[in-house]
């Protein structure tokens, strides 16, 4: 991360997290998908965490990512396209696909996407993490949500 010299400048990332969602899918279903996927993230990623959050009251909450969440949308070969450029560099992913949306619990969704060749997979949603460069050439084609 680049900090500034004052506390109240805004903070820019050297790093990004996004999202993209096949535009083809209902708005629960994109939401439901987003919240899957950054969940892979952040649980092997400690340095996308940022620190436990805490009211006036000393009422304690869980940390959440220390950056921003973009969330993106393009075409089934966008996202294929995606795919193919995130595993080429190597980049921090997690997968969502439409077999997926049959399934009801951790073990059969691991199962499902571990049936398909990755050249197969029809992904609903991808999420990376990496340097923002990187992870802007992944994306090449998505465009921001709505």
């Amino acid at each position: 991360m680049t900090s500034t010299t004052t506390e109240t400048a805004p903070v820019r990332f050297d790093t990004k997290i996004a999202v993209v969602l096949r535009e083809d899918l209902p708005t629960w279903r994109r939401l439901n998908v987003t919240a899957f996927l950054v969940s892979g993230l952040g649980s092997e990623l400690p340095e996308v965490i940022g620190e436990p959050y805490a009211d006036a009251d000393g009422t304690a909450y869980l940390p959440m990512f220390r950056q921003p969440v973009l969330v993106f949308e393009g075409t089934k070969e966008t996202l294929t396209a995606a795919h193919t450029r995130a595993l080429s560099r190597a980049l921090p992913r997690a997968v969502f696909t439409s077999d997926l949306f049959a399934t009801g619990n951790d073990r059969d969704n691991r199962a499902a996407v571990r049936a398909v060749p990755k050249d197969q997979l029809d992904l609903v949603g991808l999420a990376l993490y990496g340097p923002r460069n990187a992870v802007d050439k992944v994306l090449k084609g998505a465009r921001m949500h709505p």
